[in-house]
Parts: structure tokens; sequence; C-alpha cells
């Protein structure tokens, strides 16, 4: 790996993972008790969610990478389009088209815009063959998502509201066509998706108690998960740089569940809240 690359991991590892830790601010949000006993329970579900994730990694690699490059895609597209969600209401049956060209800007695109860098990190995480597999399955969707993200111009046009977003899209898609795909990811994932999340959470906690308890919360959070990795990246038995995109990939994917399950839920309950 490069230097670049290694600033990339240690970004994502440092800037973007912290993001998920206001995850128990966004449950008690939703309705989640706030005693002592649902804590607890709420931080044993989530922990037994991400260990059956790196079970099912640990098992079925290929499958693994392939659900993580799938809810991911529907995290980030959901993510990409919530503050425009939040202030529209006459197209609120017509955001099929923004998701769909959202979501396929991580999972699609790269992959297909730097296919020789993207093959040897997928090598890594599945194996030659599995790699290979889920590049030709990527590289099919691509003509039809690019359709999309094409036919979303037009909807920029016709609806206004989506004008940004979609501007959004655009300097992302370029800078992932001219970076290494794991900066290009970095960017994405620490400036843009987890910058926007917690800015999102942060402005709808309800008092300076509440964010006390949250920031504290999301500094506990973040702190064991860089022990959990740190130990797991001294445990794999193999070159620094290969445990390392391990270790940052398949981290992700186990953080990614049970954080997307919450704060997709949370987003779908709040903006029916705003429609109403």
């Amino acid at each position: 790996m490069t230097s670049w690359d290694l600033a990339a991991i240690a970004a994502v590892l440092l800037i973007g993972v912290p993001h998920g830790g206001l995850d128990g601010a966004v449950a008690r949000r939703i309705g989640w008790p706030t005693g002592l006993l649902a804590w607890f329970g709420f931080n044993v579900g989530y922990s037994v969610l991400t260990v059956l994730v790196v079970v099912l990694w640990w098992q079925w690699p290929v499958l693994g990478l392939a659900i993580f490059l799938a809810l991911s895609a529907l995290h980030f597209g959901r993510s990409d389009i919530a503050s425009t969600q939040s202030v529209i209401t006459e197209t609120s049956g017509l955001q099929m088209l923004p998701l769909l060209a959202h979501a396929g800007l991580v999972s699609i695109a790269i992959p297909n815009l730097q296919a020789s860098a993207v093959l040897p990190v997928f090598t890594l995480l599945v194996g030659d063959d599995g790699a290979l597999m889920l590049l030709q399955a990527l590289d099919i969707l691509f003509i039809p998502w690019l359709c999309c993200v094409a036919a979303y111009g037009v909807y920029g046009v016709i609806y206004p509201v989506w004008r940004m977003p979609l501007l959004n899209l655009v300097v992302l898609l370029v800078l992932m066509a001219l970076l290494p795909p794991l900066v290009s990811f970095a960017l994405y994932f620490c400036l843009w998706h987890s910058r926007s999340h917690m800015l999102r959470v942060w402005h709808s906690l309800s008092d300076d108690q509440e964010r006390r308890r949250s920031f504290i919360e999301a500094a506990l959070y973040t702190l064991i998960a860089w022990i959990t990795m740190l130990l797991m990246l001294v445990v794999f038995q193999e070159s620094f740089s290969a445990a390392l995109i391990q270790l940052t990939f398949i981290g992700l994917a186990a953080l990614t569940v049970p954080h997307m399950l919450l704060v997709d839920l949370a987003e779908k309950i709040n903006l029916r809240r705003l429609l109403r």
C-alpha cells in the first residue's frame, strides 16, 4: 500500500468509525428506554449483531462482501438524500431514482472506475475467484446505474430541491474516477457520510444533558472499537497491509449492519412524523 492508502485507512478508522458512536442517542430518539437495563440490552444486542456478521464473513467471505456492498449502498444512498427528504413533500413518492443514483456511488462506481486497483483489495478479502466474480457482477450493474444517474440529472431539472445532492454526486463521481479507491472512499466516508450523519443526530438531541451523555457514549464506543481493532490487528498472522485492509472492511461490515438497521429505522420514523 502507498502512503496515501495508509492515510485513507487511518482516516476511516479514526474519523469515520466514531460516527456510529451516536447510535445510543439515535435509539433513545426513536423511543428506546433510558434505564440502565435497557442500555445494557441495547449494547448486548448491538454486539451480538456485529459478531454474527464477522462469523458470516469468516465462513462465507464472498457472501459477506456481497451483502456488505449491498447494505452499504442502501445505507449510503439513504444517508445522502436524508437532508433533502426532510424538507420535501411534493415528491415524497418519487424518491427511488435519487436513492438508486446515490446508492451506487461507492458500491458500483468505485469498483468499475478503479477496477485494477480494487481487484487486489477484493482479493485480500475474498480470494482470487471471489474477487473476479464480484467485479464481474458489479460490471453488469455499471451501465444501468449510469443510466440512472443520467435520469437523475433530468430529475434535478424538474425538481430544483434535488440539485444540490445531484451536484454532490457528480463531484464525488469525478473524484472517484481520478483518485485511488481507498482515498476516494475515505473522502466520501469521512467528509460526506460520517459528517452529515453526526450533524443530523447532534442537532436532533433535545438538551445539553442528552448531548453530554451522547458525547460520553460516543467516546466510549469509539475507544472500545479502536482497542478491539488493534487487538485483532495484532492477532492476524498476515502482512501488516493485508491485515489492515481485512480489519478495516470486515470491521466496517460488522458495524454497518446494526448501525444501518437503527439509523434507517430512525430516519423512516422521523420522515413519517415530518410528512404528517
